[in-house]
This record gives C-alpha cells, sequence and structure tokens, in this order.
C-alpha cells in the first residue's frame, strides 16, 4: 500500500475539506450569564442546545480555546452510537427496573439525535446502516467477540439489539481476512463529525447562545471565569473539554488525555467496494487489542482509525506531523483486515486527543451549590455519548425530576468528591506506555500465529492491566 506523502495539518480530513469559516470573536470585557459553557464540542453545544429548548429565557455562552470542533469532536472516525463504554459497571447493583431504564436511554441516542437533525435541518451525511464488531485475522478474537455477546446479553440487550453473525453471514456484508463471525448490532449510524459539530454551533447560535472562539479559559475565581482579554460572570459554570483538561486544575485529574489515530484512503471505485463489501454502509471494527473502527465514508473513502498515544503529563496534541512511523503502522493494520487494499493510496492523516475516565465510565456531574458541573469521559464513543450526557447534565442543571437525573451515570456534588482521580506521574505514564507495550506484543503474536502459549502469555498480561487500572 502506498502512503502518498500525506500533509499532516493540525485538523481533521473532515474539517480541512469544509474549508475555513469566518471565525466567531473572541471574549471581550466583562458579561453576565445564567450559565456559561466550557468547551465547543458535541458536549458543550449539545449541552447549549437543551438548555435553551427547555429553558429558553437563560442567558447561555460557550467559551472555546479554538474553533468549535477542532478537539476530539471534529477528529474522530464518524461513528455514532448508542452505547456506553462501562456499561456493566454503570448497572451494576441497579435493580431490574432501574437496569431497563438505563439501558431506554443509551438505546434512545440515536433515536433522539435523528429527531434533532430532522427538526434543525442538520446535513451530516448520517446513515444508520448498523455496525459489525468481526472476529477475522486469528481464532483469538472469535473467543473475544463472543465473550462480549455474552457481556451484552448479562446486561438485558435482546437479539434484536446485538446479535451473531456467522462466518459466512459476516462475509456476504464485510470481506475481511478470514471472517471467523461478528457481532451486528443496528445501534450505529455512520455521520461526517465536522458536519455536525459546525452544524450544532450555528443551530444554538440561532437560539441565543453566544458562541465566543479563540477564548481559553486561563482562570476561575468565585463565579467568574477569565478568558485573556475578558471575563464571564455566571452562577453555573459546566466544563465540556474532555482530554483538553490539561491546564485546568479542577478537571486533569478525572480524565487521562490520550491520542488516536485515523488515515482514509483516496475515494474507491464501486467496482473495488464490491470486493469490500459495506453495501448497506456499516461501519466495522475487529477485535484487534489495538483497537481498530472503520467506516466507508459518502464519498467512497475507507476512514480506518486504531490506538494513539499518551504524552507524560497528559498535555493534547493537535499535530501529529511527526508521527509517519505510526501511521504506516495503522496501514498494515488495515491491510492486514482488507488485503484488497493493497495498492491504494492513503491520502489524509491525523490524531486527536479523547479522554479516559479513571472508573472507565463516562459522568455527568453538578453541584448545585457551587452550580460547578462537568460532563464527559467517553473513551472514543462520545460522538453518540455526548448528548445522553449533556442532556443528563441539562436536567441536573435545572433540577429536573426525570430517568436522566437519576441515571447511574448522574452525580450530584463536586467533581472531586464524586469522581475517581487518575494517579499522579510517572505512575500513569508507565502503566499506559506498559499497556501499549503488552496490547502490542499481543496483537503481534497473535497474528503471526505464534505458539499457543505465547499467545496466552501476552493476553494473561492484558488482563492483568486490564484489572490492575480498573
Amino acid at each position: 500500500m502506498s502512503i502518498a506523502p500525506p500533509t499532516f495539518p493540525d485538523i481533521s480530513l473532515w474539517m480541512a475539506e469544509l474549508g475555513p469559516q469566518p471565525p466567531r470573536p473572541p471574549l471581550q470585557d466583562a458579561h453576565d450569564y445564567d450559565v456559561a459553557l466550557v468547551g465547543g464540542g458535541y458536549t458543550g453545544l449539545w449541552t447549549a442546545y437543551y438548555l435553551k429548548r427547555l429553558a429558553p429565557a437563560l442567558r447561555v455562552c460557550v467559551l472555546e480555546r479554538d474553533v468549535c470542533g477542532f478537539g476530539a469532536s471534529g477528529r474522530n472516525g464518524g461513528w455514532l452510537m448508542a452505547a456506553l463504554e462501562g456499561e456493566a459497571t454503570l448497572l451494576a447493583g441497579l435493580a431490574r427496573e432501574a437496569r431497563q431504564r438505563a439501558r431506554q436511554a443509551i438505546l434512545g441516542i440515536l433515536p433522539e439525535v435523528e429527531a434533532v437533525l430532522a427538526r434543525e435541518g442538520i446535513d451530516c451525511d448520517y446513515h444508520r446502516g448498523g455496525g459489525l464488531f468481526a472476529a477475522a485475522r486469528y481464532p483469538e478474537q472469535r473467543a473475544t467477540q463472543l465473550a462480549h455477546l455474552d457481556h451484552y446479553r448479562a446486561l438485558g440487550y435482546s437479539e434484536a439489539d446485538y446479535r451473531w453473525l456467522a462466518g459466512d453471514e459476516l462475509a456476504a456484508r464485510l470481506r475481511l481476512h478470514q471472517p471467523l463471525g461478528a457481532i451486528y448490532t443496528p445501534h450505529i449510524a455512520r455521520i461526517h463529525p465536522a458536519k455536525l459539530v459546525r452544524a450544532l454551533a450555528a443551530c444554538v447560535e440561532r437560539l441565543g447562545v453566544d458562541v465566543f472562539e479563540h477564548s481559553p479559559v486561563i482562570g476561575q475565581a468565585g463565579g467568574e471565569l477569565h478568558c485573556a482579554k475578558g471575563r464571564v460572570r455566571a452562577p453555573v459554570r459546566l466544563m465540556a473539554v474532555e482530554g483538553f483538561s490539561w491546564d485546568l486544575p479542577a478537571q486533569r485529574r478525572h480524565v487521562l488525555p490520550v491520542q488516536s489515530r485515523v488515515l482514509a484512503t483516496e475515494p474507491l471505485s464501486e467496482a473495488q467496494w464490491a470486493t469490500i463489501g459495506l453495501a448497506g454502509g456499516e461501519v466495522f471494527s475487529d477485535a484487534s487489542p489495538l483497537i481498530t473502527y472503520a467506516q466507508r465514508r459518502a464519498d467512497n473513502r475507507l476512514v480506518f482509525g486504531s490506538r494513539g498515544s499518551y504524552r507524560y503529563g497528559g498535555q493534547p496534541r493537535a499535530d501529529f506531523s511527526g508521527d509517519a512511523a505510526a501511521f504506516a503502522g495503522i496501514a498494515r493494520l488495515m491491510r492486514a483486515c482488507l488485503p484488497q487494499l493493497e495498492g491504494v493510496a492513503v491520502t489524509h492523516c491525523w490524531g486527536g486527543t479523547l479522554g479516559i475516565p479513571r472508573r472507565g465510565c463516562p459522568h455527568a456531574v453538578f453541584d448545585a451549590a457551587s452550580g460547578f458541573g462537568t460532563a464527559g469521559g467517553y473513551l472514543g464513543e462520545g460522538v453518540g455519548a455526548s448528548n445522553l450526557l449533556a442532556r443528563t447534565l441539562v436536567d441536573l442543571v435545572l433540577a429536573r425530576d426525570s430517568d436522566l437525573a437519576r441515571a447511574p451515570w448522574a452525580h450530584r456534588g463536586l467533581p472531586a468528591r464524586t469522581l475517581r482521580r487518575w494517579e499522579p506521574e510517572p505512575l500513569r505514564w508507565l502503566v499506559y506506555k506498559a499497556t501499549d507495550h503488552v496490547l502490542g506484543r499481543e496483537e503481534s503474536a497473535c497474528a503471526a500465529g505464534a505458539p499457543r502459549w505465547q499467545r496466552r502469555l501476552w493476553r494473561g498480561a492484558s488482563a492483568a492491566l486490564a484489572a490492575l487500572r480498573g
């Protein structure tokens, strides 16, 4: 496979192809609002949207350090999932009815987003083709996916939500190398993430929200947020910054900023797609310990992403110009899944920063006494989860007596008292690097057909590190 000298801009293909937009003004002087949101990504914009829908009289602003969508919201792989990472932890111990309500809320993500897209006239290349969690390439993947299926059954999800496809059924949808089977779910859609985030920003402005770009928050005191040239006074201040929390002391220890890398091929012909599949617009991943995710874009490019990296100290990244070797490794992994792509050019490579919570579950937190709140911690599922967590945060802020306000991901109190904190450096850097090394060795051993004892050794080491992180 050729990787044509890709440019490595500090934005993604999604953002680059939309071109620049007229800049929104930065915050200047002093302003008073009822609610101030920090972060112009999905979480901040969805929260602003539902606040104005439910309480139109509220004065709401959004403070974005760069431009709306500059972070993970404009850099991801374009999966919109009705799922939350850590569901087993979240649902553990709930009574049957409470667990059912939580499942219904999660499965309601796509219908809710579809309703907003229709109501607001948003075109983001939305296509609900479902998702394939495939087992291919080596037998351990089949065991992994069957264990995941058991996990879904234990949580109460039905055959209509997650069902097993045999190898020939998978091959009829997606012609991966050595298809062994897959979990299929209808609860995933593909989108153009930059189109969605830009449309949401324009939508909240129409509703009366003031959006300030190039306005990083550099300090907080009492009920004020300070930027370089202005400040906001607001009784309610909500943080929606995810992996960009490294310079905000009240946030930085609750999520671990981790980078993910994504590439895109040149547009493929219909004849080429006939050899690959995905005729129904499904997204897919395979059960690699390195994590993969892919979609067929509306313009017939294949977008393929994989696990990234962590920087000591937790500083986020936007520029991936020095990562050519890492992108070449992702291209090899893509070709291992789809040998049909041999010779197809990779034209775009980019990366982004997401936030991993210490507990492994997303959260919406609000402290009524101080007016401080936050939402996030998605582990890569934030395109869809951000909608659910934003609605939850809004219900907490407005003191609504709702199922979302009582959901297991909803917390009342200060984040420092309700969320687990990551260990200080260098412990978290050492654990991440150890995990990264072990997962790479597991993938290599399994993919190469190493002796069984070696494969079991590395899989056991991966499980031990996962238990340690928990």
